[in-house]
């Protein structure tokens, strides 16, 4: 075996032993739903605290509201330096309220003074995190197992948290990163050994992460999609495609895709059978935003069945763009 083949097997290798270190046990609770509250792009500043704060504020709000029994935060959280402090804040919302959460990042969370695998490291430390321990010198990706309401050792349900990464590092090809080939390479391995556990039938899933992928272009260009929410700026997708969702398709677990990056959409379309959904922009008024208000999405997933609801709550408790997958798309 060559070296890069031996290196590519351990990469996989330290990945999946990532499962096996989740910190907290997630699962579906006795009604038979488990909530998602995805926040995104919140762009705090510990060196703007002021403009900074309407994010702060919406977060306890809609928290308050929800009462989710996880949070995923999908990038750019904190683009400021003294960024630890920064998290401290950010994450505080959820740390108080005993309400566990993830975070994948985005293309300006290491832009400042500590590097992704310094922001994994410290966050991952912190009350309530449900990110492993980093195996090797990269921000891993990782998947969350969301358990039974009935059998605490029966995975029900998956949540795929993805690194995408910021820009290309390839000089002919401009614009943002894709996922790559061994980070898909590791998603069907994971998809695979859940399925085989689950006596071969995919487990419902979703994906977190924080550029949207091509097809979410694409699935504009259909006219037969229907799409619920704001489309206000052209979809920043890398300007190549690496197959992430061919995987999904292939693999079958996957529902729907949850990313942030452009500020001014919060739209949801189904492609191919699998919903692909913008959160609604989370910050304040330290960078480029144009929707009426900030907010968050919510994702209710249900046991034992390929479908969920999924909605924005925005300013004043109020709710837009419900709909439920697959029912509202077909």
């Amino acid at each position: 075996m060559k070296m890069n083949e031996i290196l590519f097997c351990l990469l996989v290798v330290l990945n999946v032993c990532s499962v096996w270190a989740q910190p907290k046990t997630l699962k579906f609770g006795k009604n038979g739903d488990f909530k998602i509250v995805q926040f995104t792009d919140v762009h705090y500043k510990y060196d703007d605290q002021a403009n900074s704060q309407i994010a702060l504020d919406r977060m306890n709000e809609v928290l308050d509201a929800e009462h989710p029994d996880c949070v995923v935060f999908t990038g750019d959280a904190v683009v400021s330096n003294e960024s630890f402090k920064g998290w401290d804040i950010v994450l505080d919302v959820c740390i108080r309220r005993n309400i566990p959460y993830a975070v994948v990042f985005g293309n300006h969370d290491d832009e400042y003074d500590h590097t992704r695998q310094e922001l994994y490291d410290y966050i991952s430390k912190k009350k309530g995190n449900l990110m492993p321990v980093r195996i090797g010198d990269v921000a891993p990706d990782y998947v969350l197992t969301v358990k039974s309401s009935t059998d605490k050792n029966k995975d029900a349900a998956l949540l795929y948290c993805i690194d995408s990464h910021s820009y290309t590092q390839v000089k002919s090809v401009p614009g943002y990163d894709w996922i790559n080939f061994d980070q898909i390479a590791w998603y069907r391995e994971q998809s695979k050994t859940f399925t085989e556990n689950n006596g071969g039938t995919p487990l419902p899933a979703l994906a977190f992460f924080h550029i949207a992928i091509p097809e979410y272009k694409d699935a504009l260009m259909e006219d037969k999609n229907r799409m619920f929410g704001c489309k206000a700026e052209m979809v920043c997708c890398p300007t190549t495609n690496s197959g992430f969702f061919t995987s999904v398709k292939e693999c079958g677990d996957v529902m729907g895709m949850f990313v942030g990056h452009d500020h001014n959409n919060d739209y949801a379309v189904a492609y191919k059978e699998v919903l692909l959904a913008y959160g609604r922009y989370t910050g304040g008024n330290t960078v480029y935003n144009d929707l009426a208000s900030n907010g968050a999405r919510v994702i209710v997933l249900r046991e034992g069945e390929r479908k969920f609801d999924t909605y924005i709550r925005i300013a004043n408790n109020e709710i837009e763009s419900f709909v439920t997958f697959p029912n509202s798309f077909y």
